[in-house]
């Protein structure tokens, strides 16, 4: 068993429906993800604002290729055309 952090981390909120709909295309890729847990209080996600430059979640930090972003949409669409069916 490897100790190795997966490359993806996603930084989330509980029960936040735009983190859901990010962690479902991440385990229909089959990609090995980190999750943060962030702050509720929106004013209080600093680590956020440090990896992307917003407070917003969700938020992805992949190390494959060097890319941050956030918004769920843009998220969904990126990991799709990264790494879904003939990336």
């Amino acid at each position: 068993m490897s100790d190795e952090q997966p490359a993806i981390t996603l930084y989330r909120l509980q029960a936040c429906p735009y983190c859901e709909r990010v962690v479902r295309t991440l385990d229909e890729q089959g990609l090995a993800y980190q999750s943060r847990f962030v702050e509720p209080m929106h004013s209080d996600r600093n680590v956020v604002k440090r990896v992307s430059g917003k407070r917003s979640v969700p938020a992805i930090v992949d190390d494959n290729t060097g890319v941050t972003m956030s918004e769920s949409a843009n998220i969904v669409d990126y990991l799709e055309h990264t790494y879904g069916e003939g990336a």
